[in-house]
């Protein structure tokens, strides 16, 4: 018997078939079945099924005699099913990599619920991926089952059949099956949740969700629309059916005139001359069904007639149109407002000692620029340091003594009027005007591996999204530029033709790296939850210019953190540019739960990582640059070394000259490990030469010769004099200006 019954219908999906049936069956977890019904499809979809039958012994064919739709093909299926579990799959969507294995996984610790939901994200027909918006609502929901009295808000989830599992015994016990026409997910699902005596979650992207440009049903202009009413009658009949269920009928009864609005309010959905017929239908079910509990405001419009309803909808639309005309009004006098006091303040003296800072787009007290401004209240408790930051939300989260302005308020504009000093390590926004006298300060992000600024025109793929003369533009303000090495000061003065000076400091916030002593980073692993004596493995992988939306899963993180062997524990930080996308919803926010690894992507700090590590994993990241200042091993997976440097352009050959050994595939990666060859001699050799090249300027002291060169005047310390390797070092791809 197998685990899971993966039922899919067929009808016109010929073009998307063959990736949805290889998603399962490449599935890494292989204990399944796929029943696929053949729903009488004009197109190739029959013979698709037959190939796949032939060839793979866990594939059913089923070619039914007539169309009868979605629902009815579903059930076709049903009789076959042998699996634990029901996964209903529509034949032009796909299951992420890994979905099935953590869905067993999941199953197993929560002993069999009756009803697993897991999470989804949509893809566009143009390239796009977007997670569910409410898959929070999966974490909070907990670690045990639960009943949906127990936690409603697992409704507010898009009711649909296929976000779900469904032990098999409970859909037989309760005869629940699909009805015919439009909708029909919805007579399956509430009576399905609401039955459920123990529903459990889980919080990672299983299924993808295709967003076809055409041929979704349900975008489809056409009278089948008016079978929700039927759908709807179907649930409250559920529920009349059982006592028990009583009490949910206020809230179905809000769901249905919710749900009949939104289709009446669509454009696509109903032919314009059946509109009127479709809001009567709905104020009749309205009701038939209505309970004592007081009609929702916005639901009252189904106590009166069409035309009210529709007149109702013409004033709301009027009405957003004047605020909008209003709010352009209001905005084009502010700016002139806005503008009349910025020739005010600029009329007054800037402030010599005002320090304004920002960092990762007003993100908070971080990277270069937070300990410059740390070192700033140490030995210059002169200088006035105002941060800014983005949101009332972020500026909660800074520390009590530390002054801030919010983006764009009249505080940011008093403050960056008169500042004398701006450090930031990004740009600052197109609206700040340069003063004369004031001086910028850029710190920048790390050693540059990948190209930037106005190299990227050479890569039209990699610019995609970046306005690279907007970039110069905003870039002719700074007056410093902060490097840590030679190959930065020749990459930023190649990548930005601007007219700053290139500083040689070091970079600000590796001084706690290359100061680090013995037992740093204890406290980090503590607060990480890494026990005591495991060797910590830091994997940090960077986005990728040739994926859409930049994420690209190229280790299994399950797997390798089992390879690691009990006596290792995996952190994985990602690009800080995917932290809030779909990425960790595909398995790492789940692993992370289970305790296979550490999720340390959301760490403000990214240096307490670093010093939390034993051993750093990168592929590209110009993490490396920083690693190195600890003398610890690098090991750089570089399996699609040559795509990422084709697409994005790259300063050097990193898998020529690496901080450490590098990996082209993952049994190369494992092998390193299992070896423990990842932190051999030739390791550390190959480390010191990186360090020497890459480490140059760090010496502990870059904050404070911030402070005291560039914002006190001070003379800057004497330095060695260190070799700016030019064109004819080797595998160097940059040659001096």
């Amino acid at each position: 018997m197998p685990r899971f019954s993966i039922i899919v219908p067929c009808f016109k999906v010929q073009g998307f078939l063959r990736e949805c049936l290889d998603s399962v069956l490449d599935q890494s977890y292989r204990d399944l079945e796929v029943i696929a019904v053949d729903d009488r499809s004009p197109d190739g979809c029959g013979a698709i099924l037959d190939e796949y039958a032939a060839r793979d012994d866990r594939v059913r064919a089923l070619h039914l005699p007539e169309n009868v739709g979605l629902g009815r093909a579903r059930n076709a299926g049903l009789p076959h099913a042998a699996g634990d579990y029901l996964f209903f799959l529509d034949s032009d969507d796909t299951l992420a990599p890994g979905a099935l294995r953590a869905a067993a996984d999941r199953l197993d610790e929560t002993g069999d619920p009756d009803v697993l939901v897991f999470d989804y994200a949509r893809t566009y027909w143009w390239g796009g991926t977007r997670r569910n918006a409410l898959a929070h609502v999966l974490a909070d929901c907990g670690q045990d089952t639960f009943t949906a009295a127990e936690r409603p808000e697992i409704l507010d989830l898009l009711m649909v059949v296929w976000n779900k599992v469904y032990r098999r015994d409970f859909v037989e016990s309760n005869g629940f099956r699909f009805p015919p026409g439009y909708y029909e997910d919805t007579p399956w699902t509430f009576p399905v949740m609401l039955s459920a005596e123990r529903i459990a979650t889980l919080d990672r992207i299983c299924l993808y969700y295709r967003q076809r440009r055409q041929g979704n049903i349900l975008s489809t202009t056409s009278r089948k629309h008016f079978d929700v009413h039927d759908q709807y009658e179907r649930v409250f009949a559920f529920v009349g059916s059982r006592p028990e269920l009583a009490g949910w009928r206020p809230y179905l009864h809000r769901k249905m005139g919710e749900h009949c609005l939104d289709i009446l309010a669509k454009p696509d959905r109903l032919p314009p001359s059946d509109k009127g017929e479709f809001f009567r239908r709905t104020a009749e079910l309205f009701r038939a069904h209505r309970t004592a509990e007081p009609v929702p405001d916005e639901l009252r419009v189904l106590e009166g007639g069409y035309q009210a309803w529709r007149a109702r909808r013409l004033a709301g639309r009027a009405g957003r149109e004047l605020a909008r005309r209003g709010g352009q009004a209001r905005a084009a006098a502010g700016a002139r407002a806005h503008r009349a006091a910025g020739a005010v303040r600029a009329r007054r003296p800037l402030d010599p000692q005002l320090v304004v800072y920002s960092a990762f787009s007003h993100r908070g007290v971080l990277g270069d620029p937070g300990a410059v401004y740390r070192t700033a209240r140490e030995i210059a408790p002169q200088l006035r340091g105002v941060w800014v930051v983005r949101d009332e939300e972020t500026a909660a989260r800074l520390p009590d003594d530390v002054e801030h302005v919010l983006l764009d308020s009249p505080a940011y504009r008093r403050v960056t009027a008169r500042a004398g000093f701006f450090v930031n390590n990004v740009n600052w926004p197109g609206s700040l005007v340069k003063r004369p006298g004031s001086v910028h300060i850029h710190t920048h992000q790390g050693t540059p591996l990948k190209y930037m600024a106005a190299d990227l025109l050479e890569r039209p793929g990699a610019r995609y999204g970046v306005d690279v003369p907007q970039m110069l533009r905003r870039a002719d303000r700074w007056d410093h530029s902060l490097v840590a090495n030679p190959h930065s000061e020749l990459v930023w003065e190649r990548a930005y033709p601007c007219h700053f000076a290139s500083a040689r400091t070091g970079s600000p916030r590796n001084d706690v790296l290359v100061n680090a002593g013995e037992g740093a980073g204890a406290a980090v692993r503590a607060r990480l939850g890494v026990p005591d004596g495991r060797t910590v493995v830091l994997y940090a992988p960077t986005r990728r210019e040739y994926v859409r939306g930049g994420h690209a899963d190229r280790i299994d993180l399950a797997r390798f953190a089992a390879d690691l062997g009990e006596d290792h524990t995996l952190v994985v930080r990602l690009h800080p540019s995917l932290a809030a996308g779909p990425a960790r919803g595909t398995g790492l926010a789940e692993l992370h739960r289970r305790g296979i690894l550490v999720d340390a992507t959301d760490e403000p700090h990214v240096e307490d990582v670093l010093l939390a590590a034993d051993v750093l994993v990168t592929d590209y990241s110009a993490l490396m640059f920083d690693y190195a200042n600890l003398d610890r091993p690098v090991v750089v997976h570089a399996d699609d070394w040559t795509t990422y440097a084709a697409s994005r352009g790259v300063y050097f050959d990193v898998t020529a000259e690496p901080p450490g050994h590098v990996s082209r595939d993952y049994r190369e990666l494992a092998r390193l490990f299992a070896s423990g060859s990842w932190r051999d001699a030739e390791s550390a050799r190959l480390r010191a030469a990186f360090r020497e090249r890459f480490c140059a300027f760090d010496d502990g002291r870059a904050a404070e010769r911030v402070v005291r060169t560039l914002l006190l005047g001070e003379p800057m310390p004497q330095r060695a004099r260190v070799r700016v390797p030019g064109p004819a070092t080797a595998r160097d791809l940059l040659a001096s200006t």
